[in-house]
């Protein structure tokens, strides 16, 4: 029996699995936000109501601002266009989004992913945390929009272009979440809105409620201003979902464990020099997610004067997660296969199918992640403007950003059962949706009555970022000449951050207690095919027809009652968590002054504008790490070894540094009446994930009998990723609210970090498969009747020579003359890669007269000089730049008199979204959501929305398009609510 990965499918919580799900559409709305001297056109954004108001404001802005400014601005008081932060953004141009759950998480602009943009909020730098992947310390810098309700937001400003006074950090942009203030719009007025929501579960239907409300008051002749909003949104919804592991990309003339034999029951061979990948494992998930989110601010503003305004303001956001999933699904041994495989270069597989020996197993799994993200933000600004010209501003900030589970069992958790039956299995991808089949041995049909508890995994993730930031920032107004203004300044930035991660793991994956001492009301049997409807291929008759919910809980607690599987953990009893093992801290401290003049002048037949900045940045990295200590290796299935580590780990403290000069330039021009062109040039920085800046030594697990393993090291002396920018573009504005645009722009990046490997043993630790241990297996292998999997030899060693077995995994322990494993150290440094984006913006923006109708139509084309060669095999070094991908947005709408309307396409092109030692496609996709609203009476609104209304489905590939690693039905979720506006 193939023992399987821990790594047991979570992948419903990344943006590649989850269901595409949009609100409705909005047309972008600059705002020079980020300095003094545009504090008159700041007071206006709140201010437009309805769809064309807010276009013509938006085209107004667009041709005003100076370099590439883009966002999205609240209709009215309370009403933002989206519930998501994220969903609103990518009607932007050049702006794409991943989703989390269902919902738009993470955006990627211009072909820079998450981690390359830089979010902002009232203009301070934003705390990010999150738990990421199953099973590791997290260590992402992207900000998740899904922690915010839109209701508390003015405008989302996307700066594409670099600026000096805007802090550094993003590459692909700069994002300013802007938030309401009540002098900007004076006497007592606010919002209370509710909205039901109609969600796909399997369970029928679900209506959850959303509430917001927001109320700004003024007093003592408008100088003291209040503003309070909050809001409540509840969500169930259920995902499901087909995944798949893949084995390495290998080549066709290559004949080991896990690659194609030669016999006759391969059709359509990959030739000797195509590559192609084996599935290792595959199986359907259904996960069902309940998701609160509360979100509140605070804000008192004084204006003693026309020249002071003082503000504080606190903001708070609180989302939490309970993902529950069910899986049913196969492991292969690549013993008896079949398969057959479509054409090279790069080959992929039509079916692929295995015949076994009595005890085989059909996997069941129930898993649970159960997260709370929490932000709070407190700051205070001070502005005092002297009639002179001078200007000042102080502001300072404080805010955290904590992520930690909420169960007792740890973040992410999976507990594993099975039947142990299983005859042959195969897996059909012809169709959209793969499909599993599985024939089960007389006697272990698919029953609850049939299954045993196997391994589990509990782990146990933390993170937490801090920052405490200051700012003073000057200016001067000049009445006239050359020079319009003078700003300077300096931040000074403190960001800490903690992540840590443990976990209990229990290799007993052959079974731990009998079908007989298994209560079968812990497993309530599903139907598959039902719950899974939606693409092509779920219905086939020849799919597993069940799957099981798995009361996790229970099933813990009878495990642990009889054989103690949370006896790894020192918080007691009644939970799982695991003690940390991995601890690490990262303490960025920058100081950054910049200067920044702007020019106004004639130039042939209208105005031109130059903004000359510079910006420096000095920053300094303390790193701190706590690692466990690796002490022995134990062989405990057949395809994977564990490494056990003592109980005290080991600290280690590094340090780094540099520094940065970042000028920026913007030029524009009104050639003739209606028209403005635009250039700009500057030089901007992202700095890396703190994986790579967190000092310690990690090694990776489960280490292959056949073979080595991986460790990994960080490096905080790495540098930030420096990329010089280029953009240039033309507009029109040939009527009110209506333009074309095309813009043109160019990232050369550098400081890429690069891997360095060096090979060899670690700690002493020994491979027990290559050593005494695999004597002993083939000596139980040949004791036994023929056909007996490892579980049935590991037992036959156990008993006949304890003295080799470990008493916590129960598998043979490592000996001292034992080969020794052999590691493959990566560090990671900069090297002399450098990587060239470019790319087209197109816009149009149509009001058709006085008719109420309109259009806006987008479209991005980007362009990268690298790529993934997906011919190679895997083991050959590649870099590419990820996310990479056209998008284009299509929106009708109508408003006039007491109706609006909209409807919606947005279209995102397939990208490679990542790569290990073999590459991540995501498919191209495109959905049409919907909206439309009524007033009743002044101030009383009714409204309805469709996502994703035609059920549009998300899916996945590795090296070929039939190599599918997900695929996920679509459905749709509508709302219909009221608006009260006072």
């Amino acid at each position: 029996m193939a023992r399987r990965s821990v790594r047991i499918a979570f992948t419903f919580m990344t943006g590649a699995s989850a269901l595409a799900m949009a609100a409705a559409p909005q047309a972008a709305m600059a705002q020079d936000a980020m300095t003094a001297a545009s504090d008159a056109e700041e007071d206006n954004v709140i201010i437009v109501t309805g769809i064309r108001a807010s276009l013509q404001a938006a085209a107004d802005i667009k041709r005003d601002a100076q370099g590439v400014v883009d966002a999205i601005s609240a209709e009215d008081i309370g009403k933002f266009p989206d519930t998501n932060l994220a969903e609103s953004l990518q009607r932007i141009t050049g702006v794409s989004i991943d989703r989390n759950s269902g919902e738009g998480s993470t955006v990627t602009v211009r072909g820079f992913g998450p981690d390359f943009n830089l979010v902002l909020l009232n203009g301070r730098q934003m705390p990010a945390s999150g738990l990421g992947g199953c099973c590791e310390a997290p260590a992402s810098r992207s900000f998740d929009f899904a922690n915010l309700a839109s209701e508390g937001v003015a405008a989302v400003e996307v700066y594409k272009s670099g600026r000096a006074s805007l802090p550094t950090g993003g590459i692909g942009s700069v994002i300013n979440i802007r938030t309401p203030r009540p002098l900007d719009r004076p006497g007592l007025q606010g919002s209370v809105a509710a909205k039901a929501v109609k969600d796909h579960t399997f369970d029928g239907t679900k209506i959850t409620p959303e509430l917001s409300g927001i109320v700004s008051s003024t007093f003592a002749d408008d100088t003291i201003g209040v503003l309070l909003s909050g809001s409540y949104q509840r969500r169930k919804a259920s995902l499901a979902q087909f995944n798949a592991g893949w084995r390495e990309g290998y080549l066709g003339d290559e004949n080991n464990w896990g690659s194609l034999g030669y016999g006759p029951n391969v059709e359509n061979r990959p030739d000797a020099t195509d590559t192609y990948q084996i599935p290792q494992n595959a199986g359907y998930d259904f996960t069902d997610i309940d998701r609160e989110r509360f979100n509140g601010q605070a804000v008192l503003q004084v204006a003693p004067s026309d020249q002071i305004n003082a503000t504080i303001d606190y903001t708070f956001s609180q989302n939490t997660i309970d993902a529950r999933t069910n899986s049913i699904g196969v492991w292969f041994n690549h013993g008896d296969t079949q398969s057959s495989w479509t054409d090279g270069p790069s080959a992929g597989p039509n079916f692929y199918a295995e015949a076994f020996g009595p005890g085989k197993d059909l996997a069941i799994t129930g898993a649970v992640a159960a997260n709370r993200s929490i932000n709070h933000s407190l700051g205070g600004n001070i502005e005092w403007e002297h009639p002179s010209g001078m200007r000042w501003e102080l502001d300072a900030h404080h805010s955290t950003a904590e992520s930690k589970p909420t169960s007792p069992y740890g973040s992410n958790i999976a507990v594993g059962s099975a039947i142990f039956g299983v005859e042959s299995q195969a897996i059909d991808f012809t169709s959209d949706m793969p499909v599993i089949s599985a024939n089960m041995y007389p006697g272990s049909e698919i029953d609850a009555s049939n299954i045993r508890p196997a391994g589990n995994a509990f782990r146990n993730a933390y993170m937490r970022n801090r920052i405490n930031e200051i700012s003073l920032k000057g200016g001067y107004d000049f009445d006239a000449g050359f020079i319009e203004s003078l700003d300077f300044g300096v931040t000074y930035t403190e960001n800490k951050v903690r992540s840590a991660y443990g976990f209990i793991q229990n290799d007993t994956w052959g079974g731990t207690l009998t079908a007989d001492e298994t209560p079968d009301d812990l497993f309530t049997i599903n139907n598959l095919p039902e719950d899974l409807s939606g693409m092509n291929g779920a219905n086939d008759p020849s799919i597993i027809p069940s799957y099981f919910q798995v009361d996790t809980a229970g099933l813990i607690n009878l495990l642990d009652s009889q054989i103690g599987i949370c006896a790894g953990t020192g918080a007691g009893p009644g939970t799982c968590l695991a003690d940390y093992t991995i601890d690490r801290t990262v303490n960025e401290k920058t100081l950054a002054p910049f200067i920044q003049s702007t020019h106004a002048f004639d130039l042939l037949a209208g105005e031109a504008h130059l903004r000359l900045g510079m910006r420096y940045e000095e920053t300094t990295i303390n790193s701190r790490a706590q690692v466990p200590v690796p002490t022995s290796t134990a062989w405990v299935g057949a395809n994977e070894i564990a490494i056990n580590y003592s109980d005290n780990g080991d600290f280690t403290r590094l340090k780094g540094s540099y520094d940065n000069w970042l000028p920026a330039i913007d030029f524009d021009m009104t050639p003739i009446d209606n028209v403005k062109l635009r250039a700009a040039y500057s030089h901007t920085i992202t700095r890396p994930r703190y994986d790579l800046l967190q000092g310690g030594l990690t090694l990776a697990a489960p280490i292959r009998p056949d073979g080595g393993t991986t460790a990994s090291a960080g490096n905080p002396g790495l540098l930030p990723y420096k990329s010089k920018n280029i953009d240039a573009s033309a507009e029109w504005y040939y009527d009110t609210a209506s333009y074309v645009s095309v813009g043109y722009f160019r990232k050369k990046v550098s400081n890429f970090p690069v891997t360095g490997v060096t090979e060899g043993p670690l700690y002493g630790l020994t491979n027990p498969a290559q050593g005494r241990g695999g004597e002993l297996i083939a000596e139980a292998a040949a004791a036994l009747p023929a056909g007996s999997n490892f579980d049935e030899q590991l037992a036959y060693v156990a008993a006949n020579y304890p003295s080799v077995i470990d008493p916590v995994t129960g598998g043979i322990l490592g000996q001292s003359g034992d080969p020794l494993v052999n590691f493959r150290l990566s560090q990671p440094f900069n090297g002399d890669r450098t990587a060239t984006l470019d790319g087209w913006e197109f816009a149009i923006q149509h009001n058709f007269w006085d008719t109420g109708f309109g259009a806006i139509l987008n479209y991005t084309i980007v362009n990268s000089d690298t790529f993934y060669d997906n011919t190679l095999r895997y083991t050959e070094t590649q870099f590419a730049i990820t996310g990479v991908s056209d998008s284009a947005n299509a929106v009708l709408f109508y408003d006039k008199g007491p109706l609006q309307a909209r409807i919606a396409y947005n279209w995102r092109d397939g990208f490679l979204s990542g790569y290990d030692t073999d590459p991540y496609y995501i498919e191209s996709y495109g959905q049409f959501d919907a909206s439309a609203s009524y007033e009743f009476i002044p101030g009383l609104t009714g409204f309805v929305e469709g996502i994703n209304i035609t059920n549009a489905d998300r899916k996945g590939h590795r090296r070929n398009d039939q190599s599918v690693f997900f695929a996920a039905p679509g459905y749709a979720r509508y709302a219909a609510g009221v608006r009260l506006n006072f």
